[in-house]
């Protein structure tokens, strides 16, 4: 199993297309809930998954009602600047789903007040409002999967020869 990533009227095709990069990078399930701000076709979102999009599964739902009513044993965990706690207060389980709401505006009110014990945010100054849609994701996943020792990644990386020093590098690099 792995982690759900839920994205609740993203709007922002490039915040989207960032996210299912990280979804495929991590072994994350996407899930879109309508309305979208964009198509699922948009070039900008594309790019920003880069070639990565074979390697993620997601899935779509008309709106919250319909999420829920098609995860209904769904354990939640809801990202938002108004949460009572820190998101690496709380313990994640594998396949729990980490909610998060659109860019402009955040997760309904209602919800948030209905899921109070399950809202969780990521500490910042007061002085800034959020972070970014993208942002915001990767840094509660990889806690998510940190809590868990990164189940099925990989945390050793190897050199390759593809990379090979150009210019100012080639000089320092000798």
């Amino acid at each position: 199993m792995a982690f759900n990533i839920v994205l609740v009227e993203p709007e922002i095709p490039q915040n989207t297309g960032n996210i299912a990069r990280t979804c495929a990078a991590t072994g994350a399930e996407l899930h879109l809930v309508k309305p979208l701000g964009f198509s699922l076709d948009d070039r900008y979102m594309r790019r920003a998954g880069l070639d990565y999009w074979f390697l993620m599964k997601y899935h779509v739902y008309d709106d919250l009602a319909d999420f829920f009513r098609k995860n209904p044993v769904a354990r939640c965990w809801f990202a938002s600047t108004k949460a009572p706690r820190s998101h690496t207060a709380a313990e994640y389980h594998d396949g729990d789903f980490l909610v998060f709401g659109k860019e402009t505006r955040g997760l309904p009110e209602n919800l948030l007040a209905k899921e109070y014990d399950r809202c969780i945010r990521i500490p910042m100054r007061e002085e800034a409002r959020s972070l970014n849609l993208s942002n915001s994701v990767a840094v509660v996943l990889y806690e998510a999967l940190r809590q868990l020792d990164f189940p099925g990644l990989s945390d050793q990386g190897a050199l390759t020869g593809r990379d090979e020093p150009e210019g100012a590098w080639a000089d320092y690099l000798g």
